[in-house]
This record gives structure tokens, sequence and C-alpha cells, in this order.
């Protein structure tokens, strides 16, 4: 449309708020500005981190119809879409592979809507015009690449479109069939692997731990830098932990956003020894950090997947996206779901090799995925009971 304005936002924080969380509507909380605006202004996003924010706001009379959230990132950290064999061929081709272009939540694997539209605007049309913004942006400042990570399948088509390159990974997801306890969650398993979670689940009691979920209000002030405690512990553990946020992050986030937050904690003598922060909105739960200050068995199961499922079932939650990686979920009732990814490559060279990769991939991916369906420890009418 001729009235229609791009332009490119250094700061979340310079466009309306209101406007803003419009276009995002029911879709993806961390599409929410104030998911957003907490990471810029916790400096978890920032260019010396390799996250400058480059936003792109398109707008119509003053008004704002269409956005998505942009960062030039200077690294592959945080991303959970992993191209550093990608960025290591260009390197070895001379090609200089960062600084990229990323379209994407910061820090968080989740699937969800990554071009927003306004209601009553052309969706394609515009998702078109902000991915053809993206190749211009990338092209005239010689960046090798634009990368749009767990984008939803209209996105996928119009960028396609567009020359735009897809990727198939693989999460694993939970689905709640209409279960109406966790006991009855269980009779959906085959009985040796409900025989197994049930002993998982009793180890708690024995181990005199009780587990409780915390949503919006619910969450004592106090608890929140427990939890920021929590997630730099289990970070620290890892020799590939990355401590992307900071605990100004986890207060602003119970400030801004604490009507999406929930809080599961596993306590033992009215002390908190482990927990999860998560996120939920429109139905599904994304659980997104873990950590424990002590070691007791079957703990993890119990606070990230048994604990949360039962919160799920109880608020009539219908999905739980847990996050990347795990093979172990699938046996506590977790199936593998496609993620999808769309890259674009400014050399013809470069791109016409990762596409013949890509190709190959999506093969593999998707014989993969149907192995593991039919491995699912669920049976197939999964919500009735009996073997």
């Amino acid at each position: 449309m001729s009235d229609w304005q791009v332009r490119i936002v250094n700061d979340i924080r310079e466009l309306d708020r209101a406007q803003w969380d419009a276009l995002v509507g029911e879709e993806s909380p961390f599409l929410e500005w104030d998911w957003l605006a907490s990471l810029e202004e916790a400096d978890c996003v920032r260019p010396d981190r390799g996250w400058a924010p480059h936003h792109l706001a398109v707008e119509s009379g003053g008004r704002l119809i269409a956005a998505c959230p942009l960062y030039l990132k200077g690294h592959s950290e945080g991303e959970f879409v992993f191209d550093h064999e990608w960025a290591y061929a260009a390197d070895n081709a001379g090609i200089a592979y960062y600084p990229k272009l990323l379209v994407a939540v910061p820090f968080t694997p989740a699937n969800g809507i990554r071009f927003l539209t306004a209601p009553g605007q052309p969706r394609a049309e515009l998702i078109r015009v902000l991915g053809e913004v993206l190749k211009h942006i990338a092209e005239q400042n010689e960046l090798s690449s634009v990368h749009v990570n767990f984008c939803r399948p209209d996105e996928v088509a119009v960028l396609r479109e567009l020359g735009f390159l897809e990727r198939v990974g693989m999460q694993y997801h939970w689905e709640n069939r209409g279960y109406g306890s966790f006991e009855d969650y269980l009779g959906a398993f085959r009985s040796k692997r409900r025989t197994k979670i049930r002993h998982e689940r009793k180890e708690m009691a024995a181990q005199g731990v009780t587990i409780r979920a915390l949503t919006g209000d619910a969450i004592p002030d106090a608890l929140v830098p427990t939890f920021y405690r929590l997630y730099k512990d289990h970070i620290d553990k890892l020799y590939w932990g990355r401590l992307y946020l900071t605990p100004r992050f986890f207060e602003l986030a119970a400030q801004r956003f604490r009507r999406n937050l929930c809080f599961v904690a596993a306590e033992r003598d009215g002390e908190v020894i482990a927990g999860t922060f998560n996120v939920q909105k429109h139905g599904v739960f994304y659980g997104r950090y873990w950590g424990a200050f002590e070691e007791v068995p079957f703990l993890h199961f119990n606070v990230c997947y048994y604990a949360a499922i039962e919160h799920c079932i109880e608020q009539g939650l219908q999905r739980m996206e847990p996050g990347a990686g795990g093979d172990f979920k699938q046996l506590r009732g977790f199936d593998p779901r496609p993620t999808r990814s769309m890259h674009y490559f400014t050399n013809p060279a470069m791109g016409d090799a990762v596409a013949r990769h890509l190709e190959r991939e999506r093969a593999r991916m998707g014989l993969v995925i149907d192995h593991l369906n039919e491995q699912s420890q669920l049976k197939p009418e999964a919500h009735q009971g009996g073997d």
C-alpha cells in the first residue's frame, strides 16, 4: 500500500505498548511488549552482547499495522536453531557469516508468530513486505543472511516464495487429550511406563518433598530472587551454559508479566530446593528455566514434567512446550512435533549449498519424527483407560 511506511527501531520502548500488543493479541506471550522490553531494559539484549535490536515497524496513518522483532547478531548463541556448521563453512569459503539478521525471541526456542499484523489488514501481503525489507537490509549492508526462527506455517509459505530456505527441526510437546486428572492421564500410558511414573512420583513423598504450582498474584515477591538463583545455579553447572538473563529481568518479568507466569516450586522443610520458571497463555504452557539446589532422585522429572502436566490438566491448558532437546521427555508422554525456521543467504553459492543440505535434512527429519511417533509411550487411544 502506498501509505505504508517501514522503519527500524533500536529500542522497543520507542513503540507504543498498546499498539504493539494489539498486534500480538492471543499469539505468543514472548512477542508481547512487556517481555521484549524487559529483556532490553535488563541488559540481556544489547549490542555488546551480540544482540543489537533493530525491530521492524510498518505504520499507516501513524498507527502500527505490522512488526517483527529483529536483531543484528554477532554470534549464534541463544537461538536454538543451530547454524554453527554454516558459520564454519562460510569462514572456510572466506565469507563473513557474522553479523547476521535474526527474527526471533531471544533465548526462547518456542514456536509462535514472528510477523505481527493488525486484524483486518492483509496479513500475507504484510509478511511479504517485511520479508522483502529483511532481504533488502541484508543485501544493502552486505550481511550474510537472514534467519526467522520457530515461525508459523503461513509465514513459512510466504517466505518460501521470497527465496528463503526451510529448515525442519523437532521438539517434544505434550497435548491434553481431554484428561480429567493426572490419574486419567496415567491411564493413557502403556502399563510398564505407567508403573514407572507412579514410582517416580511416590519418591517425592518418601524424600519429604512437596511441589506446588503458583501463578499470577499467588507468586510471592520473595520467590522471585530465589528463582533467579535457581536459574543461575543450573547454568553454572553446565560447561556449555550461558547466563543470558540478569536478576533485573526476573524482577521486571514479575512486575510486568506476572499475569502469564507460573512458578513450580519444590520445597522441603519449608525451603525451596528446586523449581521452574514458566510462562502460560491462551491454553499453552511454556517450560523455560529449571534449577535445583539439592540432588534428589526423580526431582527433575516431577518438577519439570509431572507437576506441570498436573497443573495443565487442572487449569484446562491444552499444550505444553518444554523447550529444546531431551529424548527422555518421550518416556513421560511427550511426542515429537516439527519446528520450522526460514533462512535467506545473500551469497548465491552459499545459499545453493545450504539448500542442498536442508533438502536432505528435511527428508531425514521426517523419517525420524515418524519413527519416534511409532515409539510413543502413549497407547493409540491415549485418553482411554486399560491396556
